[in-house]
């Protein structure tokens, strides 16, 4: 089990190489990242910018200064933030369990939303609701886009041990 929010350092990680393609600008960085989710992610202000600031102090970036954008904060990752990055890149920080723990976790709380008899949001029928239709919609999308990036989707009956064989990881 996880906290809550994106996996830990996954935000840091997507500035860093959003910056070792090209230098760019905190609200720049926001929009890829939106773009990078289909839209669904937006991170704040509040969010990118210490962590630039934190590149910054830490000698991993450089702010840079243009005539063209003065009112503009540009970042650029150094050498030595380059090297970093590489290191995030093979250190298994970034971790797929993580992710698939924060999907799991949200799409059972929307089900427990839908299902659960302590809960008492009001239903209404001209827009989303916690229910079996959106559940399955949500569902659909997810496989919608599987089939999109990586080819037919595969049904793996049985448990998560079943799974687990398939993908060939050790227990």
């Amino acid at each position: 089990m996880r906290k809550a929010g994106p996996p830990k350092g996954l935000l840091a990680y997507l500035v860093a190489e959003l910056l070792n393609e090209k230098p760019r600008y905190g609200y720049e960085i926001i929009k890829e990242i939106e773009e990078l989710s289909g839209g669904h992610w937006e991170p704040s202000y509040g969010t990118v910018y210490p962590i630039l600031y934190k590149f910054e102090e830490k000698g991993l970036a450089n702010r840079l200064e243009r005539d063209d954008e003065p009112d503009r904060k540009y970042f650029e990752l150094t050498e030595k933030g380059q090297e970093r990055l590489e290191e995030k890149r093979h250190s298994g920080d970034i971790d797929a369990r993580d992710f698939a723990d924060v999907i799991l976790g949200y799409h059972h709380v929307f089900v427990a939303l839908a299902t659960d008899d302590r809960i008492g949001l009001e239903v209404r029928e001209d827009s989303w609701r916690f229910d079996e239709t959106f559940s399955a919609w949500i569902a659909e999308q997810i496989i919608r886009h599987h089939e999109r990036d990586f080819g037919e989707f595969e049904r793996i009956d049985g448990p998560p041990a079943a799974f687990y064989q398939h993908a060939g990881i050790d227990l």
